[in-house]
């Protein structure tokens, strides 16, 4: 592991938590490597900006050729979005061969931390089984039925609902089950484009903060809460209940605002037939599906303590076919792809994320956290602010509150985005927008800024 040494005599450090000590010197060393680094990495994210362009003039190109050519098939490859920092991983190596040798591209590409990548590959196929959909289905039905059971009362509870419950079934888990469910019961009815995109942005944002009542579901949380010792108490006081009141407040905002659309897409949620899936499944099969997704949430640190538990729940799987969807692994997989090559970009950026971050501010800390969340996903952003020595308290508060209120701002700003976007794109005729996806999810990213500022200690810490 430590032929990394000359490489990690640097400010991005491939293994901080093995070399604290040596914070500040490597944040100082910078070489031509971490320029090069970071051109890489920056053309992987406007690589990514503009993927849904890119689909779309290939679609254009191929209506007009009347057949798919072979650049065309090599061209859709580098429009998936869930394949594109992987892809940039190929120059990176390059490049690491090129300042330094083979040996040390290899080691460094081996000895990233996956765990996140493959839990969350683990995770989604687990929530996207029926029993697991159909009871996410049914509690969200009833809540809805005691507010009217409209499909505006269902687009809310869903909303609203759905991320809270992340932070039982993890981050990654809600955003499986509240993308299949809306891509089923509400984008089927082809709302407006910005309905669609306020839907979306809702989504993101909502999961980005619902993970946070807890101390086990969020990837960010999991990063600081290990670091700065924080319970699930902690987390409930000092950061949950004011996550789930932004939620609460942004959601109503914009059924307020689209009040109007919602009603009449009601009226055509009642005329069209949905397709029912009444065949009743057993409660032991659900009870089982339940049991295998807390124990692999309990283990998720082990990965292949996980692993293999999800090998023997395919098993199982098997064995009660009948009342089962067919498992399809190929959006976790690329999902988790989508997250491994974030993951051997993002630990080359700490020399420029940390020298930005220190020696500010406690409310600029806030803000710049949430804007680099954009571009670089908050776990990344959580990690490398933890290399950061002597915090206080209300800079560990500011740094947290601004990676999760950013989290939806973008696909790449949070882990469990790319799942939903797999999921939800191809209701979006020309491509997800990032510059509508970005300008939908401002507002309700600027709710939760205010609220976390407003009701926590910068600002009764600042101005008492």
């Amino acid at each position: 592991m430590y032929l990394l040494a000359e490489i990690a005599k640097q400010p991005a450090r491939f293994d901080a938590i093995k070399h604290p000590s040596v914070l500040a010197l490597e944040r100082l060393n910078f070489t031509w490597f971490h320029l090069v680094s970071l051109i890489i990495f920056a053309c992987a994210v406007c690589h990514t900006l503009c993927a849904p362009k890119l689909h779309a003039w290939l679609d254009k190109r191929e209506a007009a050729l009347g057949k798919r050519t072979v650049p065309l098939h090599f061209l859709y490859f580098l429009s998936q979005v869930e394949v594109i920092f992987a892809f940039w991983v190929i120059p990176l190596f390059i490049a690491i061969c090129f300042f330094y040798d083979w040996s040390i591209a290899l080691e460094y590409l081996n000895t990233r931390d996956y765990t996140e990548p493959m839990f969350v590959v683990v995770i989604l196929s687990l929530t996207a089984t029926r029993p697991i959909v159909r009871l996410a289905e049914k509690m969200i039905t009833r809540c809805a039925k005691a507010f009217g059971g409209s499909l505006s009362a269902w687009w809310l509870v869903l909303l609203t609902l759905g991320p809270l419950m992340g932070s039982l079934i993890t981050e990654a888990g809600a955003m499986m089950i509240c993308a299949l469910l809306l891509s089923r019961h509400f984008y089927r009815h082809r709302p407006s484009t910005p309905l669609a995109y306020a839907t979306l942005a809702l989504l993101f944002v909502n999961i980005s903060v619902g993970g946070v009542l807890t101390d086990f579901a969020s990837p960010a949380v999991l990063v600081l809460a290990h670091t700065w010792d924080w319970t699930s108490f902690d987390m409930l006081t000092d950061f949950g209940w004011k996550a789930a009141l932004g939620i609460i407040l942004a959601n109503f905002l914009y059924w307020f605002y689209f009040r109007q659309e919602l009603a009449a897409l009601n009226l055509q949620h009642k005329e069209t037939k949905e397709d029912k899936d009444d065949v009743p499944i057993p409660f032991w099969v659900t009870l089982i599906h339940i049991l295998f997704i807390v124990w692999i949430v309990a283990v998720s640190y082990y990965t292949a303590v996980f692993v293999a538990s999800f090998l023997f729940f395919i098993a199982f799987h098997q064995a009660t076919h009948a009342h089962q969807y067919p498992i399809r692994l190929a959006h976790p997989l690329l999902v988790g792809l989508f997250l491994a090559g974030l993951v051997i970009h993002g630990g080359l950026q700490g020399w420029w994320v940390v020298g930005m971050l220190d020696g500010l501010d406690p409310l600029p800390v806030m803000g710049v956290a949430m804007s680099m969340t954009a571009f670089n996903d908050n776990t990344a952003i959580s990690y490398l602010a933890t290399l950061i020595p002597n915090w206080g308290e209300i800079y560990e508060y500011a740094i947290f509150t601004g990676v999760i209120a950013g989290g939806g701002l973008t696909v790449i700003a949070n882990a469990p985005n790319p799942a939903g976007y797999s999921i939800l794109k191809h209701h979006f005729s020309s491509g997800i927008r990032p510059l509508k996806l970005f300008l939908a999810a401002l507002i309700p990213t600027l709710i939760l800024y205010a609220i976390f500022y407003f009701l926590g200690p910068l600002f009764w810490g600042i101005w008492l």
